[in-house]
């Protein structure tokens, strides 16, 4: 392992562990409070100890981000401790892989969609589908998925260079607040998904180069990526604001394509006979026709 990718995962680690432990009060873990002057708001590494069952010096090394070699065990009785849930504790189980010099990397994320996996998406005519990589970029998709999403193919953002991706999009094309009707909620999850992609896959050097991107570039991507949130994404409902059929509350599935490391297949399915089914008919009837999305104005 390289120098500069050891530092790179020791920091990840110390912050990581760090922030788990500022968010969780003595009470919260059930421990007793004496006095009222306590240094840090969350829990000290002595505490965490406790919890843990190891001794005070084992979890200061592990906080300083020294988690190679750590068994499962070990790993285990810190995500209890430190009350994390199931996408924080894989996240810790990958800095612990990626923390050990021999431990075994993911398979390379593929940048190729299969004529199979093609096909798949252009017989889904009535629900609008892409497949995308760990970092938000949009390798493929069907005819409908490409009118839902239209603002972000047609971002100047990638006029000039591609893929499309819908990370960039968010932080660095202003019109990506009129098409999440909920950007808050958005940047926070596409902040936390890819804080859990550089886990999964610390040598990918392409999401590294977009962490830097985005960090550099937007205050928003900055001030999030601080935080070092993980989770998973699966299924939900995102609302949108297209320019030609208005707003969308669209529930959604994303699935692995387990044949395709890294890639994964995101469609969305309103309910039959819902505002948003019509909202659909309408856009893959323009989509069949049209050649670009009618701006609002228009």
């Amino acid at each position: 392992m390289a120098d500069s990718m050891k530092k790179n995962v020791a920091a990840e680690v110390r912050e990581f562990l760090s922030s788990r432990r500022a968010r969780i009060t003595p009470q919260q873990a059930g421990l007793p409070v004496y006095g009222d002057k306590r240094r840090v708001t969350g829990l000290r590494r002595e505490e965490v100890a406790l919890l843990a069952g190891m001794s005070v010096d084992y979890y200061v090394r592990l906080e300083r981000g020294n988690l190679s070699g750590a068994s499962d065990s070990v790993l285990e009785a810190l995500a209890h401790a430190l009350q994390l849930d199931e996408a924080e504790r894989t996240h810790l189980y990958d800095l612990a892989r990626a923390a050990t010099p021999s431990g075994r990397r993911p398979p390379t994320t593929s940048s190729r969609v299969r004529p199979t996996i093609m096909r798949l998406l252009d017989s889904m005519t009535d629900v609008p589908a892409y497949v995308r990589n760990g970092r938000f970029d949009i390798l493929a998709a069907n005819t409908l998925g490409r009118a839902l999403y239209a603002p972000v193919f047609d971002s100047p953002l990638f006029a000039q260079r591609g893929p499309v991706n819908s990370a960039r999009f968010m932080f660095l094309d202003p019109a990506s607040k009129e098409f999440w009707a909920d950007w808050e909620k958005g940047a926070n999850d596409a902040v936390a998904f890819l804080r859990t992609e550089t886990g999964r896959a610390p040598h990918d050097k392409a999401l590294t180069d977009l962490i830097g991107e985005l960090t550099t570039r937007s205050e928003d991507f900055a001030q999030r990526w601080a935080r070092h949130d993980v989770k998973f994404h699966r299924s939900g409902v995102k609302n949108l604001h297209h320019p030609l059929v208005g707003d969308l509350s669209l529930p959604y599935e994303a699935m692995d394509l387990p044949s395709d490391p890294g890639l994964r297949l995101n469609f969305y399915t309103p309910e039959p006979d819902s505002p948003e089914r019509a909202a659909l008919g309408l856009l893959a009837s323009w989509a069949s026709t049209a050649t670009a999305v009618p701006t609002a104005n228009e």
